[in-house]
């Protein structure tokens, strides 16, 4: 069963176990599916409303994103946990002639590669999330103006956890270019990211 079918319960009684996934990636992932949620959940507030019709258009616009955005998010947790399961698979190897260590250790370097790649392109996504939360600043319901404050403390959560997994996964990687590829990029998503998430919460500040 995926990990998006449990009960909210089932997952977190689960997370707290000491079954070695889910972890952190996926608790990343799912944090940021709850903050684009909760700027979906704006959009379903203003859309229709008489006082926001002159931002009717953009709000349709961020809505429709954060659909797509909830959905690919959604998917990530279990993606996570399956990158993870990939890694912890290559333990089950043989190892004893030198052919088969070769074997293992080649299937380690690539499954910490898929590792690191599955948090990152949650950061991106994460990232692309921000962007849209920020557009429906002083174009949304006021009343909900607490929910993308909490949008963005949720997703900025989720693109800090994402790192760490990314960074964790890079420091059993023997390519040098595969590891300094990802730590620029995710270097420069992790910047973007917190900018972003800071700033909507201090907007946010200003209205509630």
């Amino acid at each position: 069963m995926k990990l998006v079918e449990l009960t909210v319960s089932e997952f977190i009684e689960t997370l707290g176990s000491d079954a070695p996934a889910p972890g952190g990636g996926s608790a990343a992932a799912l944090s940021a599916t709850m903050g684009i949620s909760l700027t979906k959940m704006v959009c379903e507030l203003t859309i229709g409303k008489k006082k926001y019709a002159e931002y009717e258009d953009e709000i349709k616009l961020v809505f429709d994103e954060t659909k797509q955005l909830q959905k690919n998010l959604l998917e990530a947790i279990d993606k996570d946990t399956e990158a993870f399961n990939a890694v912890s698979a290559v333990f089950s190897m043989p190892k004893d002639t030198d052919d088969e260590k070769a074997a293992r250790r080649a299937a380690m370097q690539s499954a910490l590669e898929g590792a690191a790649k599955s948090p990152l392109d949650m950061m991106k996504l994460m990232l692309e999330a921000l962007e849209v939360t920020k557009r429906a600043i002083g174009k949304s319901n006021t009343n909900a103006a607490s929910d993308l404050g909490v949008a963005a403390l949720s997703l900025k959560a989720g693109i800090q956890g994402a790192w760490l997994n990314v960074l964790i996964n890079l420091s059993g990687i023997k390519n040098e270019e595969f590891v300094a590829s990802y730590r620029q990029d995710g270097e420069a998503l992790l910047a973007k990211g917190c900018l972003l998430a800071d700033e909507i919460y201090e907007e946010t500040l200003k209205v509630v």
